[in-house]
This record gives structure tokens, C-alpha cells and sequence, in this order.
């Protein structure tokens, strides 16, 4: 099984992304099942007001939806801003999670798990996530500076977050395992 995960051949960067395909290969840790939307990003999301109003009007684009952990959705939703505004602004989407009240892995070595486990899906073609931004002007977004907020995001450790709240969910489907299995397919 180890042997089907692979660190891409053309990277400047191959020693960190040995690291990252290290921290996937080991076995899921422990979560507690959460419904999860699993195509969670900004492009998702409605708003309503403007300002200080600003506010959550709808969430759209439910396709994808299973059972996971929560971290596997705020994982994804952290590398949209990451690769849009640089890793801090992504990094800070799981911070204003748990300050909402939404719990996360406890041990800062799972929830990066779960990032590294989101993040390669975004690898063979992250500048998908900046073509709407092109259009909008966001030029800058340019594959290299996309790939280097990539591999920036799965070198960042993560830190403990705490826990505020719980959202209860009973499993139907085990998204963890079925991620592994899919990032295992890319690798081949």
C-alpha cells in the first residue's frame, strides 16, 4: 500500500511533499461523524448585506455531500482562500470555525492530516479555483504563484484548535476511508 502513494518526480519542493505523503499514508484518526457538504468553498456560499451587515444567506451546491469528519470540509474550505489570498488567510477559516463554535480534531497532527488528505485534489490543477478570479481581474493568480501557496498550505503545521460546541451526526457513509482510497487512485 505504501508504495502506491508517490511524491511527484518534478517538484522543486520533494522533500516536503515526502513529508506530506508520509502523514497520509498512516491510518485515518479517530473522528466523530459530522454531515459534511464536501465541495465547501466560497464559490458555495451565499451573502447577503454588505459591511458590518454581511451575513451567511445560503450555502449551495450539495452534490457531494457524506459523512466524515469536520475537519475534511473545513480543510477544504481553508484551500480556496489559501490559494486566493496566501496560507494565512486560508489558515485562519479553521480559527473562525472554532470560534463559531465548530469542533475540530483536538490534536494538530490529525487535523493536518485531514488538510494533506484535501489538498492533493487541488495539485494537477489548482489554477481551476483562480479562473473565475482571472476574469474578475485577480491576474495575479498565476499557476506558479498557485502552486507555491499549495505546497506552502501542506508545509504549514497545524495547531491544536479548541473546542467549542458540538454538532452530533449519526455515520452513513465513512468519507475518510473513500478519500483515502480516491487520493490512492490519483497516486497510481
Amino acid at each position: 500500500m505504501r508504495d502506491r502513494v508517490r511524491v511527484p518526480g518534478s517538484t522543486g519542493r520533494a522533500r516536503l511533499r515526502r513529508r506530506a505523503v508520509d502523514v497520509i499514508r498512516r491510518e485515518p484518526p479517530a473522528y466523530t461523524p459530522r454531515f459534511l457538504h464536501r465541495d465547501f468553498h466560497p464559490g458555495n456560499v451565499l451573502f447577503t448585506g454588505a459591511g458590518a451587515n454581511l451575513r451567511i444567506s445560503g450555502v449551495v451546491d450539495w452534490v457531494e455531500t457524506s459523512w466524515g469528519p469536520a475537519d475534511l470540509d473545513v480543510a477544504h474550505c481553508s484551500t480556496a482562500p489559501a490559494l486566493l489570498h496566501g496560507v494565512p488567510a486560508g489558515m485562519r477559516f479553521a480559527e473562525e470555525y472554532t470560534g463559531a463554535g465548530g469542533r475540530l480534531a483536538v490534536s494538530g497532527a490529525d487535523h493536518l492530516y485531514w488538510r494533506l488528505l484535501d489538498a492533493p485534489a487541488y495539485a494537477p490543477d489548482a489554477e481551476k479555483v483562480a479562473v473565475p478570479w482571472w476574469e474578475l481581474g485577480r491576474t495575479d493568480l498565476m499557476p506558479e504563484v498557485l502552486t507555491a501557496r499549495l505546497e506552502w498550505l501542506c508545509g504549514v503545521p497545524a495547531r491544536p484548535v479548541r473546542l467549542i460546541g458540538v454538532i452530533a451526526a449519526t455515520p452513513h457513509h465513512d468519507v475518510a476511508a473513500g478519500s483515502r482510497r480516491s487520493l490512492r487512485s490519483m497516486r497510481r
